[in-house]
Order: C-alpha cells, then structure tokens, then sequence
C-alpha cells in the first residue's frame, strides 16, 4: 500500500452566475488513480486547469472526492474524525508563503504548529531548532519573516511544516511567486528533505526544470492523468507534451532540435551538463 491512494476519483465545482445562481458544472477531475510510495518524489504537471491543485487540496483533505476515494496512510480524507491525523501525515505548502506565515519571529512561526499539537514545550524548541537546521534557516531564527526574501519564506513556511514531524509534504507551486534564484533554494530544500529525512514530496509545477530530479512524474490534462514515468521516459515525449500544451526543459527541447538535424543524441537529456557530455561524445566518434 501507497502512503498516498487515489482509487477513480472526481471532483466537480459549481459554476455560478452574479445572482449565485448554478449555471455548470465544471469536472475538474475525473477518474484520477494515483499511487504514491512512502518516500518517494513525485512531480505533478499540467497546465491550468488541467486538475493539478485541485488534486493537490484532495490529498490534504482540503477538498473531499464527490466519487472515489483518497486515502493517506491507509486514512480515508472522508472521514471526519481521521482529518487531524491525515493533516499531521500530509503537510501543505502554497504559493505564496505570505499566506503561511503568522509569527512576527521566524522561529514562533515556525513553533506555531507543533504548539496547536500539544507538543511539550522542550520537544517544539528542540523541533524548531531542527527544522530551521534542515532548511538552512537557523540564523535567522530570531528574525522578522516580513525582511525575508521570497525564497527566504517559503523556506520558512515549509519549516513550520517540517517541525509538525510529516511523513509527506505537498507543495502546490511553491516557487510561483519566486524569482530564479528563491525557486532554486526552495527546490534543492525539497530535495534535501527527500534525500536526506526521507519524507514523501509531491511537488505540483509547471516549471519544467524543478520536476528532472523526481523519481516519477505524473502529467495532467483536463482533470485526467495522460502519462506517467521517470523525468527521462516522460520528456522523450516531446511532441505528446507540446499537444497538451506543455514545454520541457530547455536542455531537452535543444537536444530535440539537434536530434531532428542528424546529431546523434539520445532521448530524454535533462540538464546543461547532460547535453554536454553527449555532445562530445557524439563528437567524438565522427
């Protein structure tokens, strides 16, 4: 069993008119399977509307399956009396770490969630202290969340999360609002925390790059799961990718067009350093 289990499931909105009337109903997922290992880092893809966040709210049990079902850590997120434990096993991370953080210090902030747990008082410092550690944080312990960067308090927004202990963190494009260089601190914590704690990431994008060093990628396309695989299998398919109107990393897109041109390069070059190395390679044996 998955540590995250989504049997067929789907969700609809209600479109309303300016008097509140319900004038459609918009599918917003439909029929979505999804098997999620403990410790595994899987990247969400779509584009918008393609289902993606809204798969993202049903697995923190922010939003309930209207068929199917979810289950976190063998929990069914219908059930009432099992939301507390399904939210201390799936923390959320957003988009805008604005929306997150509460304390007007770094590490109150950071305490607030084990606090409303009940956690002794000795056991929050010593979790603050080790989720500002984890996330490069802890010299800023004693600052103001509001002269941070961008980058600087998502860290700390996924801190608090890390200090309430979860077996998994889902991170709803927690880089949207960033610039290059916070998208890059944020993605190479969530990697740490995969890495290193070994905590389940699902990390829900639409920046190519942050996705090539997940174990498994899952694609969206209007409510429906249209492929999955490794960052290799999945972008060796770029023209699949173009119809649903997604790119890919731009290393892969350069190698396409070279392949197309008679360069010998394989499928599914991720990285810079990767096209390189196949480049001279391909050089070397002409």
């Amino acid at each position: 069993m998955g540590i995250i289990e989504a049997d067929n499931i789907a969700y609809e909105y209600l479109r309303r008119d300016e008097e509140g009337n319900v004038e459609a109903i918009v599918r917003a997922i439909d029929g979505v399977c999804l098997n999620i290992r403990k410790g595994e880092f899987v990247a969400i893809l779509g584009g918008n509307g393609s289902g993606k966040s809204t798969l993202a709210k049903q697995i923190n049990a922010i939003l309930y399956p209207c068929e199917g079902t979810v289950t976190v850590d063998g929990k069914d997120t219908a059930d009432e009396d099992k939301l507390w434990e399904i939210r201390q096993c799936a923390g959320m991370v957003f988009q805008n770490p604005d929306n997150q953080i509460i304390g007007s210090v770094v590490e109150e902030d950071v305490g607030f969630g084990p606090e409303n747990m009940g956690i002794p008082t000795k056991e929050i410092r010593e979790r603050v202290d080790e989720a500002l550690k984890i996330l490069g944080m802890y010299e800023y312990r004693k600052h103001s969340p509001m002269r941070l960067s961008g980058g600087q308090k998502q860290r700390v927004a996924i801190a608090g999360v890390v200090a309430m202990h979860p077996k998994c963190i889902i991170m709803d494009e927690p880089t949207a609002m960033l610039d290059p260089s916070g998208r890059k601190e944020v993605i190479r914590a969530a990697r740490a925390l995969n890495d290193v704690e070994k905590i389940t990431i699902i990390l829900i994008t639409h920046y190519m790059e942050e996705t090539i060093y997940a174990d498994r990628i899952v694609v969206m396309d209007k409510g429906h799961v249209s492929m999955t695989g490794t960052p290799k299998e999945i972008f060796s398919r770029i023209d699949e990718l173009k119809a649903i109107r997604l790119d890919v990393p731009q290393s892969t897109y350069l190698a396409y067009e070279l392949r197309k041109r008679g360069l010998h390069l394989p499928d599914g070059i991720l990285s810079d350093k990767e096209l390189v190395t196949e480049l001279c390679r391909s050089y070397a044996t002409i």
